[in-house]
């Protein structure tokens, strides 16, 4: 079977697989399966600092559809996943639950809904505990089986946007960070709960009588004790015969924050994020904010953005579209423009060199262009349109040379 055909029919069984008369995956964004809630993050605080600095750092670029380096708003697939994913949420919305899915469970799911003209229609999150990918032997071709209260269904692969951590050779489903994690989270809640406890003890002491004593007289000895030691803020006297021990704590400050560094180190090198993006300092060797975010770029945020570039292109253009020059990018510019004084000499590097255009400068800043010479190249000399004559550049005239030669 040729491949457009598969692709034919795989949509029609999608298109059956999401909506019947019984059900409709539109319906199931927001709701429980068997009534029981596993949308809840990990309790431990640096996870969930770590997945809601990368959910709403990706949530929060900018993404836009270009054709050719030019940007493109008339398109169907732009106005579903840029302003209108579905009728429950935003673009922001759909991202963000995409990438809290692919940290927390490993992969992040949402199927395509499609209208009579095979045009994306609705992008809907799933949870990603009822989908399972699977290879159809027959054709060798990625299906997704999900289930549901009543039923199951398959969705075929182009109708399923799938982000995902790392995965080997024999599996299609991503690696559950929280997986890998979880000798470390037990660890570290481990100590949390042993320093808590400890903490939560209250005062004890051990008090020794030189002679013995009946049960009668112990139960007054201590509500004596007891009332004497709150009374006096905390001041004891020993009486003759009479011996206090106070039972120390076992708590120390410095273990707890031993066991947070060492859990903070790891979930970073899980998360493959710098360990100060988790408010730890020790050891920073960076030399300034900006380098600080050029690494979370390169090495953090780039493979995560491609991912979904790639999943967006495949699955929301067609092949003719792809060809033609379309294709989706996000605009990581922002994260890497650095402070005021860096941008300005980047910016006036490119200026003067003809690698930028004014109009460009400006809307990286969020100004609207002014169109003329702004649109145009300009090279240092002091700056002129780039394919001028360079014999009409004052630099290569002498003195009033400059009118004369210009009037020629």
């Amino acid at each position: 079977m040729k491949w457009y055909q598969r692709i034919k029919m795989a949509t029609k069984s999608a298109i059956a697989g999401w909506q019947g008369k019984t059900f409709n995956f539109t319906n199931w964004f927001g709701r429980t399966f068997w009534g029981i809630d596993n949308s809840k993050l990990a309790t431990n605080e640096t996870i969930f600092s770590v997945i809601s600095r990368l959910s709403n750092t990706l949530s929060s670029l900018p993404i836009k559809l270009y054709q050719n380096y030019d940007i493109v708003m008339d398109h169907q697939a732009v106005d579903v996943l840029i302003n209108d994913p579905n009728p429950n949420m935003s673009s922001f919305d759909l991202l963000n639950k995409l990438e809290v899915a692919r940290n927390e469970k490993g992969n992040g799911y949402a199927v395509i809904i499609r209208d009579i003209r095979m045009q994306p229609e609705a992008i809907i999150p799933l949870d990603s505990d009822y989908v399972t990918p699977f290879i159809n032997l027959d054709d060798e071709s990625l299906w997704y089986q999900v289930n549901s209260a009543s039923k199951t269904h398959y969705v075929h692969n182009m109708n399923m946007i799938h982000v995902k951590h790392i995965t080997g050779t024999s599996r299609w489903a991503g690696i559950s960070p929280l997986a890998v994690l979880k000798n470390t989270l037990e660890y570290d809640k481990a100590v949390q709960e042993f320093s808590l406890s400890e903490m939560q003890k209250k005062e004890s002491f051990i008090l020794s009588y030189g002679a013995n004593v009946d049960e009668e007289k112990q139960k007054e000895i201590i509500g004596h004790f007891k009332r004497f030691y709150q009374e006096n803020g905390g001041i004891l006297f020993k009486e003759p015969g009479v011996e206090i021990k106070e039972i120390k704590k076992e708590y120390f400050a410095s273990d707890t924050l031993a066991s947070e560094r060492i859990t903070r180190s790891r979930v970073a090198n899980v998360f493959n994020v710098p360990v100060s993006f988790l408010n730890d300092t020790e050891g920073n060797t960076f030399g300034s904010n900006e380098q600080q975010m050029i690494q979370f770029v390169n090495m953090t945020l780039l493979p995560i953005v491609r991912q979904y570039e790639h999943e967006f292109n495949r699955k929301l253009l067609t092949k003719v579209e792809r060809m033609k020059g379309f294709y989706f990018k996000f605009n990581l510019g922002g994260l890497l423009r650095g402070d005021t004084a860096a941008r300005t000499q980047f910016y006036q590097a490119m200026l003067r060199s003809g690698g930028m255009k004014p109009d460009e400068v400006r809307r990286l800043e969020d100004l609207p262009p002014l169109g003329g010479k702004a649109n145009e190249l300009w090279i240092s000399g002091d700056l002129y349109p780039i394919e001028m004559d360079p014999t009409l550049r004052k630099s290569s005239l002498k003195g009033g040379d400059v009118d004369e030669k210009a009037k020629e």
